[in-house]
């Protein structure tokens, strides 16, 4: 497959919008926190709690002591447990694949308490509960 000039030159403008956002030149894990720590070249500091991370939720601090900033500053590579995370997804809140971040979500949502909440479930209680699923033949 070959790449044509005008698809470099488009790759190129698009790496250099992304740079202009920012790029990592250093990366550290705060155990104290829990969070990774992300020195961007214009000076300014991005902090993420490990368990937003996919690949990152269950890692163990040892395993997150080591983290690699990409050549384009563009990525963060954790080699001991062999995670990628790309810079500009992470600054606008894309902490993980679309089916991952679904079921984050999902199951948040879930777990969701509110007034209203619990007074349907009273309701539903004086009733007798949920109703049952009637078996087919």
């Amino acid at each position: 497959m070959m790449i044509t000039e005008t698809e470099m030159k488009r790759a190129e403008a698009r790496m250099e919008s992304h740079r202009k956002g920012g790029q990592a030149v250093s990366a550290r894990y705060v155990a104290s926190r829990k969070m990774v720590v992300v020195t961007l070249g214009n000076g300014m500091e991005l902090a993420f709690p490990t368990v937003l991370a996919q690949g990152l939720e269950h890692a163990r601090a040892g395993d997150l002591s080591t983290i690699e900033v990409t050549p384009s500053g563009l990525g963060l590579h954790f080699p001991k447990i062999d995670v990628d995370l790309y810079l500009p997804a992470l600054m606008e809140g894309v902490m993980g694949s679309r089916k991952w971040m679904a079921a984050k979500l999902g199951r948040a949502g879930g777990h969701a308490r509110s007034s209203a909440k619990a007074a349907a479930s009273r309701e539903n209680g004086k009733l007798g509960g949920r109703p049952r699923v009637a078996k087919t033949a």
